[in-house]
């Protein structure tokens, strides 16, 4: 295997490395699209199998809508064209001949399910209508990165109609409460919870909401988001229904997302110099079992014991794998599953088969300091349970205490803008509120991640009028 990139001092070339070099990832001849290997793919599918769940608690259910939207449904919603009309790929040709309508791949759903819900909603008795959709999105991005920047990824949409403004928006700040107990109890990710500008909000959105995080290097990172869309979308797809009073009404409506991204962010929030760590409650493989004999007797006994411990394990719902490659040796082993980020190694040799126990070796724990953890089998459960939640609380500390660092508090633009140009990192900070005021950060390559819940700051950042909120502005992927 090659040689990772400095993480360090080259940051994006690690990255790079890592994914690929962990066989997350593969490049494909579609340019700026990724093929997702086997094993980043049952990452995706993990977390699609704690989401899928969450999500139905709310009493939303899963459907799927075409891939394909007639042109002309991009257009009904002024702003969200005008949004996405730089990204948008269109199909005019099939079966040989010119289209009488053009179909936009999907960007994101909202037109074709408004279209339906005009179908489907007519009276009050039919709201709240919850539906949520698992699928692929295309979007032209010219700035390619896999994971973090691609043509084409995959995600969850959500999208709810209700009969009242305050249970949208009840709605869209409980999707965002799911994605914040996903992201800090599985990813082990701090998130700061924010609400968009108007300039950054979704397009056609009444508000969007937010999670941002900070990755190692000083650059924010959107999570996710959720949006109060407010009476835009049914209004320009005619989606109305008569309330208990016999009034036709216009209903109220979110929709919020979360995509692959989110395993970019996990890569560079939790990898070292060695590749990938990967959390326990996300880990396709939470443990690796490397059996270590030199004699064709102790090969025999050691993989048997090997199989047997590793078959205990999997009775208790944990996901193990035991390496019978034979042509690596066991320190090449363990190179390659800890560049694959598999929480623990359990190592099985002849003394330990003498002495009915394994060793343990913690994958979070820095290469220098990481010790062997000697455990009876008849322990073993309990002990790599308690470890695994171990490690979780390591992983989201390290996150934690690496964003405070870069936390910082400043009153004045040009206080920050040499910094934030050179060093990335965070900036807590005063607005007015105004746009123009925005706009100047553009200067200095960075953004407004989000409003933030604290009015810490007096003044605004630039005009020094009174701050009607504080901001949270970063350099962003």
């Amino acid at each position: 295997m090659k040689k990772l990139a400095d993480i360090q001092h080259n940051f994006v070339d690690w990255y790079q490395d890592v994914i690929f070099e962990a066989e997350l990832v593969d490049s494909s001849p579609t340019k700026g699209c990724y093929v997702l290997r086997p094993y980043g793919f049952a990452l995706w599918e993990n977390i699609q199998k704690i989401l899928d769940k969450e999500i139905k608690k709310t009493g939303t259910q899963n459907a799927y809508f075409p891939l394909l939207i007639p042109e002309s449904f991009i257009t009904k919603e002024k702003k969200h064209v005008e949004g996405f009309s730089p990204e948008l790929a269109v199909v005019t040709h099939a079966g040989g001949e010119k289209l009488e309508e053009a179909y936009v791949v999907r960007p994101t759903s909202e037109t074709i399910i408004y279209h339906m819900f005009a179908r489907w909603i007519k009276s009050w008795r039919d709201l709240p209508l919850k539906i949520n959709q698992w699928a692929n999105v295309v979007r032209w991005e010219m700035r390619h990165r896999a994971f973090l920047r691609s043509v084409e990824f995959l995600w969850q949409e959500g999208h709810t109609a209700h009969a009242t403004h305050g249970e949208a928006v009840e709605m869209a700040q409980q999707a965002l409460a799911i994605y914040k107990k996903l992201l800090e109890h599985y990813y082990a990710i701090p998130v700061i919870s924010g609400m968009k500008t108007e300039s950054e909000k979704f397009a056609g959105a009444e508000r969007t909401y937010t999670l941002e995080s900070l990755m190692p290097d000083g650059k924010a990172l959107q999570m996710c988001t959720s949006h109060v869309l407010g009476h835009s979308f049914p209004e320009s797809f005619d989606v109305r229904f008569q309330d208990d009073k016999g009034t036709m009404q216009v209903p109220h409506c979110t929709s919020w997302g979360l995509t692959t991204r989110t395993i970019g962010a996990l890569v560079m929030m939790h990898g070292d110099q060695q590749g990938l760590i990967i959390p326990p409650r996300l880990a396709p493989i939470q443990a690796v079992i490397i059996p270590i004999y030199k004699t064709a007797a102790e090969k025999t006994a050691i993989i048997q014991k090997a199989n047997e411990v590793a078959q205990h394990l999997q009775n208790a719902n944990i996901a193990v794998h035991v390496d019978l490659n034979e042509n690596d040796s066991p320190g090449a082993k363990f190179y390659a599953w800890e560049l694959k980020g598999v929480p623990v190694r359990i190592e099985l040799g002849p003394k330990d088969l003498e002495k009915n126990h394994v060793v343990m070796v913690n994958r979070a724990e820095a290469d220098k300091t990481k010790k062997k953890q000697f455990v009876p089998c008849d322990n073993l459960i309990t002990t790599i349970q308690a470890l695994f939640d171990t490690i979780h609380e390591q992983l989201y500390q390290k996150a934690l205490q690496r964003i405070q660092q870069q936390w910082h508090q400043a009153d004045a633009l040009s206080d920050f803008a040499h910094a934030l140009e050179n060093e990335n990192g965070l900036y807590q900070t005063g607005w007015c509120g105004d746009a123009a005021c925005e706009a100047q950060l553009k200067e200095h390559k960075g953004t407004i991640r989000c409003r933030y819940h604290e009015n810490a700051h007096i003044t605004c950042f630039y005009c020094k009028k009174p701050s009607v909120t504080d901001v949270l502005i970063a350099k962003s992927y």
